[in-house]
């Protein structure tokens, strides 16, 4: 609609755990088989099966939810086209000496039986002893106690003291360590422990990493099992020794076999971290394994760089924070995963024949290649003469890899095909913020070192729609919404058998059934694409996370609907013969016609700013306060009276009006709510839009509108605004005071000015005010105000009263209810500018600030209006 090429590619990623985890369920529900049962190619050919129909109804919903995308580029980071650029990357990366392998501690998930990354890993903290699930055990499991045993001092009677929480590794400890400075331990320095049941010697050394305080202040080592003994471990070259088989079952007797030898001390409630696995829940198990890494110190530096350049832009400022602070302390990457759906590692061990096999593993005997010809070819150099075979590497690739490739690999690279050099770098990321590290640095820091440029210029994070009791939407909880629930409709029931299709056991359905019944009692209303789309740009506020909420969710489906009917009201009000006009006749407007107009160009220019400035929010208020506030509330029930007693001229005006006013709307609104407003504007009277040569035969072709300086008017909007003003005082004392028809109303000026600029609009606002009022009487400066009204001071200069004698039987007790209600806005003004007053405020979003500093300034009006008429119901005490 702006005129500038715009590329979306739709696609996918395989996600690699999570996919073969949910097949893996389901051929266990379904045929009560494993994978290793199946064998890897039949497992990975049914992988490939329910990909095929999941990713269709991914495909689908993205189609019915109005995606502008071009789906002849659709991708897949599994496709040809991504593979090719992962091999690639995966050899250029090691061929540059950033891709290894090495024996190292990883994050191993037993359930999964693959290594996981640490942003893939939850910590927990628990207060103390605690009883939690862990997936493969029948019985809940201890946690957050601290065991206390001895190691006997060897060829002394001496002793020292450990305190563990984890007692079941002490058959891999190595080493002890005490603090330097550690009086208590200090003669233990140097010396070795006997471990009771392997023999084995353990040297106590001194390191300062050691905290006096925690525990004994003496640190069993078992660099094997745990991230911070590795590194004391290395530092003191102590043994590792691995105790764990891949299930990470051990001995749970150690503490009874302690106690037989006289060597266990007492146990005790302690907090703890525990590290879970993110899709299972399951204890993750530090345990050492070979695996394929890349070294990410220099690529983050660089990654980092670009950000505080200002070459790419990250909103919100909390999004840049945290990828700033991620980078900076960012680790070497593990890209192995244990898996059989996703990219097979492209590296080959070398098998020799005739030679030993433990020499195989020597890193000189592993071959990196794109594909299998050039491995072969890499091969035959390196080991000239030999007879060897291949075997390559049965682990995959991390999936987010792959997918830190997307920007480039879905426009052709490493090729540089013309969709590269055209689109690349790209514009614009819109993404969640959860996966800005995961994703997003990755993308930058891998584009940066295999490309030389940035991925994209900007990056924008939206918030996370949460359930409605503010949890993560996930699969195992059952809270997932599918757009297409709300788009179409379901019914409650229809929601609980849904359940039952998936791979949740029994609880977890019984628990999500509990959630739904709740959530959505009566189901989920027909709400269509249009109220969801809508709904969701007016949660992203790029603050935090939102709870979602299917009122709001109809109230913007109301929203739809008043969209219709205000559109079906113009339509039918224009001639079989109308004409649209390139540009309105400004001498005939009424100030009804330029208040609108005023308004309508408002709306673009702020609407256009707050796109620009990411506010999309912002802009979702912005196009329902003109469509619903002031075209329809207002202008349509105002051109009723225009149009039945207006002259020709003024008729044709007022249609001229409604048709460009509803024919911006509806371009306004297209990009958020494509489907109603397409459907409607087709049915309009085709505009002339300045610069198209030919009529668009869709709104999508239609130009955006822009603001246009000759429609601003605004001395004669600031006049009808006051003609609104006293319309809504007028209302809201009717409401109040219970005068439904045939009201007797004043508005009186304090000054002659301010007379002579109400006058023309007295008319009007009877009109607005409809049955309500029968009467309406303007007041000058000079004239007096009869007895018995309700007050509400618009301005210095402007009043607005409603007779309400008749009403009031008892005087005092009309009085006294008024002062009830000033008493409860005085108290409400105390509250807002306490909170306005609080540290920290002037740090909340602008949208926070504006809608409580509005809080305080309506009960400051409310309180001048409430003492007004109290002096006005004063009267009607003296009068009596």
């Amino acid at each position: 609609m702006c005129g500038v090429p715009t590329l979306w590619v739709p696609g996918c990623d395989h996600a690699g755990i999570s996919t073969q985890s949910v097949v893996e369920k389901m051929l266990w529900k379904q045929e009560k088989k494993t994978r290793l049962e199946l064998g890897r190619e039949t497992f990975t050919q049914l992988v490939w099966d329910w990909k095929a129909e999941y990713h269709q109804r991914i495909n689908n919903a993205q189609r019915l939810m109005g995606g502008s995308m071009d789906w002849s580029r659709e991708a897949f980071t599994m496709d040809e086209n991504c593979t090719r650029a992962t091999m690639q990357a995966f050899c250029t990366l090691h061929e540059e000496g950033l891709i290894y392998r090495s024996d190292r501690l990883v994050n191993w998930c037993t359930n999964l039986q693959t290594a996981l990354s640490g942003l893939e890993v939850d910590n927990k903290d628990i207060p103390g002893r605690t009883l939690l699930d862990v997936p493969g055990y029948e019985r809940k499991v201890e946690f957050g106690v601290m065991t206390y045993f001895k190691y006997p001092i060897d060829g002394t009677d001496l002793f020292v003291e450990v305190a563990t929480t984890r007692p079941e590794t002490m058959l891999g400890d190595s080493g002890i360590a005490v603090h330097p400075d550690d009086k208590r331990h200090s003669h233990l320095i140097g010396k070795y422990a006997r471990h009771p049941f392997t023999n084995r010697l353990l040297k106590i050394v001194a390191d300062e990493y050691v905290d006096p305080e925690l525990g004994t202040g003496a640190v069993k080592l078992t660099p094997a099992h745990d991230y911070n003994d590795y590194q004391l471990g290395k530092r003191h070259g102590l043994e590792f020794i691995n105790i764990l088989n891949g299930d990470g079952r051990m001995n749970q007797n150690i503490v009874e076999e302690l106690t037989k030898l006289g060597l266990f001390v007492k146990k005790e409630s302690h907090a703890m971290t525990i590290p879970l696995c993110e899709k299972t829940r399951d204890v993750i198990e530090p345990l050492m394994k070979k695996q394929w890494w890349v070294k990410m110190a220099d690529m983050a530096a660089e990654g980092l760089k670009v950000v505080e350049e200002g070459k790419i832009k990250m909103a919100p400022e909390t999004a840049e924070k945290s990828y700033k602070r991620w980078l900076s302390g960012i680790t070497d990457w593990c890209i192995s995963r244990q898996l059989w759906w996703g990219h097979r590692i492209p590296a080959y061990r070398v098998v020799i024949e005739g030679e030993d096999a433990s020499a195989e593993e020597d890193d000189a005997h592993w071959i990196v290649g794109r594909t299998p010809e050039e491995a072969q070819a890499k091969a035959a150099a390196a080991f000239p003469g030999k007879q060897f075979t291949l075997e390559q590497d049965p682990d995959c690739l991390d999936t987010w890899f792959s997918s830190g490739l997307w920007p480039m690999a879905i426009l052709g690279w490493p090729e540089k095909t013309p969709d590269y050099e055209h689109f690349f770098p790209t514009s614009l990321l819109e993404t969640g913020w959860d996966i800005m590290f995961f994703w997003v640095a990755r993308m930058i820091m891998l584009s940066l070192k295999l490309t030389g440029k940035v991925p994209f210029k900007e990056v924008y994070c939206h918030s996370l729609v949460r359930d409605t009791e503010g949890r993560k939407m996930s699969k195992s909880l059952g809270n997932v919404i599918d757009p297409l629930d709300i788009i179409n409709g379901i019914e409650l029931e229809e929601l609980h058998a849904k359940l039952k299709v998936g791979n949740l056991k029994e609880v977890e359905i019984a628990r999500a059934t509990k959630y739904q019944k709740t959530a959505f009692p009566g189901g989920i209303p027909e709400c269509g694409a249009d109220a969801l789309r809508f709904t969701l740009l007016s949660y992203t506020t790029g603050g935090g996370d939102i709870n979602f909420d299917i009122k709001v969710m109809a109230a913007y489906r109301r929203f739809c609907n008043k969209i219709w009917q205000a559109s079906k009201y113009v339509m039918g009000r224009l001639p079989e013969n109308f004409k649209p006009v390139g540009q309105l006749d400004v001498a005939n407007l009424s100030t009804p016609e330029k208040w609108i107009l005023h308004c309508m160009n408002s709306a673009i220019r702020d609407f256009n700013a707050a796109l620009a400035s990411r506010e999309f929010s912002k802009a979702t208020q912005i196009a329902h306060k003109f469509f619903y506030d002031e075209l329809c509330d207002v202008f349509i029930e105002h051109s009723k009276s225009l149009l039945t007693a207006g002259n020709a001229t003024e008729q044709d005006s007022v249609q001229q009006t409604l048709h460009r006013a509803l024919d911006v709307a509806l371009r306004l609104l297209h990009p958020m709510m494509p489907f109603i407003t397409e459907e409607l504007w087709q049915r309009l009277p085709r505009a002339s839009y300045e610069n198209v040569t030919s009529a668009p035969e869709t709104i999508m072709l239609a130009p955006f509108p822009t603001a246009i300086d000759s429609l601003y008017f605004p001395a004669e909007a600031e006049a009808y605004e006051l003609t609104l003003q006293c319309t809504r005082a007028l209302r809201s004392l009717a409401a109040e005071y219970n005068v439904k028809t045939g009201g007797v109303a004043f508005v009186k000026a304090t000054d002659a000015a301010s007379k002579e600029g109400i006058a023309p609009q007295i008319s009007s606002i009877q009109t607005l005010c409809g049955k309500v009022l029968a009467e309406l009487s303007l007041l000058g400066p000079e004239d007096a105000v009869p007895t018995g009204c309700a007050v509400f001071v618009l301005t210095n200069s402007v009043i607005v009263f409603l007779q309400v004698a008749d009403a009031i039987s008892d005087v005092d007790a009309a009085i006294k209810k008024v002062q009830v209600k000033l008493q409860k806005k005085q108290v409400v003004i105390k509250k807002q500018k306490d909170l306005i007053a609080r540290d920290g405020f002037d740090k909340s979003s602008d949208v926070v600030q504006t809608a409580e500093r509005a809080k305080l300034e309506e009960a400051n009006t409310a309180v001048n209006n409430y003492e007004r008429t109290i002096e006005e119901f004063e009267k009607l005490k003296l009068k009596a």
